[in-house]
């Protein structure tokens, strides 16, 4: 009994620290929805008894209305204003490139060689390095999609856990990925493909390899410049270093593929508890009765979009019997559009209330992650107009899943988008298949901040997720894909064949010479 009792003493003293509360560091460098994601994943681990710090770029800015609400801690980093100068003027380039239709890969390695340098900034502030570095946190959670979190967290020395705030195939982390049935990231393929989808795909899997490696070696500079010449580390390696990859999405919106016991599916995270909708919304819909209405949010890009794109959309949402609530700043409304009568257009909009309210028929959207997460939280069908990055192939799963249609921004005309939305609205199809969607997405045994808390907690109790890794991780490229096993086995048949055939020439030459012996 008292061995029993030891024993018992000994588990809660091993584990008191856990209870306790380990410190954890939680970083990104980039903002928007990256921000947003990773904010929620601070304030789920900081309300679970954890002591967070974020680690963010200062000058984030947002749209008015935007609550801020903060209980964890917070070490904001200036990069010198040089830099964030060019850093603006070169985002607003990128962000007009892809809103005319041209996302090209010298964009976007720009792109990321201004990363690389921001990075670089960071790493070189030894007054915030320093300090950051002596905390000694327990635990780091970086940005599965930012480069620059990885080398920061290897240089602080902590483990470290990677939120995936995009689909996945943006970056590789070690999944099994059979090109037969598992679409490349920006192919625009679905888990069902054709003879021709299959070389389409077993191509892009080749481009997107290069691309990925290309991509990397923005950073070769910094990995120069801040680690030794003899413990450089690879990002590819380095994203397998991760104990855990958090993926900001779903199975009720995902193809079905193969996972890795450490990755795990948190989509749905940024969902909130549904509040009463301001009296302005409330007014406004119920004016338009059981016609009901459709929410219209595309992002921080719509101030962006010409004037010929809204002028477009103001006419498609006037054919509409519903109302129309869009999130578009009226100080970047053209002045020479009259807004239609039935458009109520403002700069922030509670899009989780209003995607919960009983009379939305539609919701027309960007595709971004989260947004697309939250639509089939509610069950709600969509319209997507996606214009870079991971919200093509997201608008695909859309489609695949039957939870909406989607037009190209190219393609966008006041007679294409109105006859896109009736038909999702009209169509009682759609809402049946996002209601569907929304039964799985609600039915888990665990809610997404459950499943991240519980994984973060096992990570820390069990000193890190090496019994979650495949051994592959440690073995040599060729080695993982057979190829010594291959050429083993071609080499022992052509060896085998070569035997055989000098055999049967010896036996052929004794045949002959016997024969001739017998005729002389």
């Amino acid at each position: 009994m008292a061995g029993q009792r030891s024993r018992l003493l000994l588990c809660l003293l091993s584990w008191l620290p856990f209870l306790e509360g380990a410190k954890i560091l939680t970083l990104s460098l980039f903002g928007g929805s990256h921000y947003f994601l990773m904010d929620r994943v601070s304030q789920t681990l900081q309300d679970h008894g954890h002591d967070v710090t974020f680690l963010q770029p200062s000058g984030l800015a947002f749209v008015s209305g935007f609550k801020v609400e903060k209980k964890y801690q917070v070490v904001h980093w200036f990069p010198p204003e040089d830099y964030t100068q060019e850093y603006k003027k070169d985002v607003d380039f990128f962000l007009n490139e892809g809103l005319q239709g041209r996302n090209l890969l010298t964009n976007l390695l720009k792109f990321m060689k201004l990363h690389a340098t921001q990075c670089s900034h960071l790493l070189r502030r030894t007054d915030i390095m320093g300090p950051l570095k002596n905390a000694s946190f327990d635990l780091v959670v970086v940005d599965g999609s930012d480069n620059g979190a990885f080398l920061v967290a290897e240089k602080l020395g902590s483990p470290w856990v990677a939120m995936l705030p995009v689909t996945f195939g943006s970056v590789s982390f070690g999944l099994p990925e059979p090109v037969s049935y598992v679409p490349v990231f920006s192919s625009l393929l679905t888990d069902r493909m054709d003879f021709w989808g299959r070389v389409r795909n077993c191509l892009m899997f080749l481009v997107s390899a290069w691309v990925e490696w290309t991509i990397s070696a923005q950073f070769d500079d910094v990995i120069r410049e801040h680690f030794p010449e003899d413990s450089r580390p690879e990002l590819f390696h380095l994203r397998q270093k991760a104990e855990l990859w958090f993926v900001n999405s779903d199975f009720a919106f995902e193809f079905a593929r193969p996972l890795l016991p450490n990755t795990v599916y948190i989509g749905g995270l940024t969902d909130r508890p549904v509040e009463p909708i301001p009296p302005e919304f409330e007014k406004f819909i119920a004016s338009f009765g059981d016609a009901g209405f459709v929410l219209v949010a595309l992002g921080s890009l719509v101030s962006k979009f010409p004037s010929r794109v809204l002028k477009e959309m103001n006419s498609a949402f006037g054919q509409l019997p519903q109302g129309v609530i869009w999130k578009c700043s009226p100080s970047h409304w053209p002045r020479d559009v009259k807004l239609a009568a039935n458009v109520k257009i403002v700069d922030w909009l509670p899009q989780n209330d209003l995607l919960a309210h009983p009379s939305i028929r539609l919701f027309v959207t960007h595709g971004g992650l989260n947004s697309v997460m939250e639509s089939i939280q509610h069950g709600v069908p969509m319209v997507g107009i996606p214009l870079h990055w991971d919200q093509p192939g997201n608008i695909v799963r859309v489609e695949a899943k039957n939870l909406g249609v989607s037009i190209p921004m190219e393609q966008l005309t006041a007679e294409t988008l109105v006859l896109k939305m009736k038909q999702v609205i009209e169509d009682k199809r759609y809402k049946a298949a996002a209601v569907a969607a929304s039964i799985i997405r609600r039915s888990h045994p665990q809610t997404p901040a459950q499943r991240l808390v519980g994984w973060i907690d096992h990570v820390l109790q069990t000193g890190g997720a090496a019994h979650l890794k495949p051994h592959a991780f440690q073995q040599p490229w060729y080695e993982q894909y057979l190829l010594d096993v291959f050429l083993f086995l071609l080499v022992l048949t052509l060896g085998t064949m070569w035997l055989c055939w000098k055999l049967l020439g010896l036996v052929a030459g004794w045949l002959c010479g016997a024969r001739k012996r017998k005729t002389a």
